[in-house]
């Protein structure tokens, strides 16, 4: 699997290649999933371009994605605490949505974690656990009752140093163990995003890319839409999977 991450954090500045309105997330996600993608990961934004978990906006923009995707393609979206900081206003907000995503990352080392995934699936929304490599997420899952039943994990290496980021992202599996017999994505960011992807297609696991990760090809120039990034990205892991790199 790889799945798209389609804008993240990114904002205007970031250029106009980042899709940020419902409009432009769609027409940016139908390309990515034409190209191979496989489940789609976007950040919902209000109309300044901040992430918001608004169930106004949520579902402007899910069913915007959604008019666009052949039907069995998943959408999910994130619940960082950016987005809602106070976790009891985030675990409200949850359950105000009036159109559900498919899943929903929970970023396992910030406050209010467990809450917010136990919200998720009292709604019956999937829940993908956010582990990022420099937290005390990896231990904090591990004890989670809540860790059997969540979707996947996504090994999220936040080490952007392309040298290092490999043995950062061995380093966070190794801490994850078996990950409560949950299926493992494992992923970069910035200039991490292709050395872990390589990592990925080596050891053959799932792994994701999008603009929310990287705004470059691995030969370093700018990419142009996220279907580019997904076709590179496909064709990087299957290498590294056949032990071409």
């Amino acid at each position: 699997m790889v799945q798209l991450c389609a804008n993240g954090g990114r904002e205007a500045a970031d250029g106009a290649v980042v899709p940020l309105s419902p409009e432009a997330l769609a027409d940016s996600v139908a390309g990515a999933v034409a190209a191979g993608a496989t489940d789609v990961h976007v950040h919902p934004k209000t109309p300044c371009g901040r992430d918001t978990l608004s169930p106004r906006v949520l579902a402007a923009t899910l069913e915007a994605v959604r008019a666009r995707l052949p039907a069995p393609v998943p959408v999910g979206v994130t619940t960082g605490a950016w987005a809602e900081p106070d976790p009891a206003a985030r675990v409200a907000r949850i359950r105000s949505w009036t159109v559900l995503p498919d899943h929903a990352s929970v970023n396992w080392h910030e406050p209010g974690a467990e809450e917010t995934a136990a919200a998720l699936l009292e709604r019956g929304v999937g829940v993908e656990a956010g582990i990022w490599s420099g937290t005390d997420g990896a231990a904090r899952f591990l004890r989670s009752p809540l860790g059997p039943r969540v979707l996947r994990v996504l090994a999220e290496v936040t080490d952007t140093g392309p040298a290092n980021a490999p043995d950062t992202a061995r380093a966070l599996l190794s801490t994850l163990g078996t990950a409560h017999g949950r299926p493992v994505l494992l992923h970069g960011e910035d200039a991490g995003t292709w050395p872990v992807l390589r990592l990925a297609g080596h050891l053959g696991l799932p792994t994701r890319v999008g603009l929310e990760d990287t705004l470059f090809l691995p030969d370093g120039s700018r990419a142009a839409s996220n279907a580019e990034l997904v076709r590179a990205a496909l064709e990087e892991w299957a290498a590294a999977r056949r032990g071409g790199v």
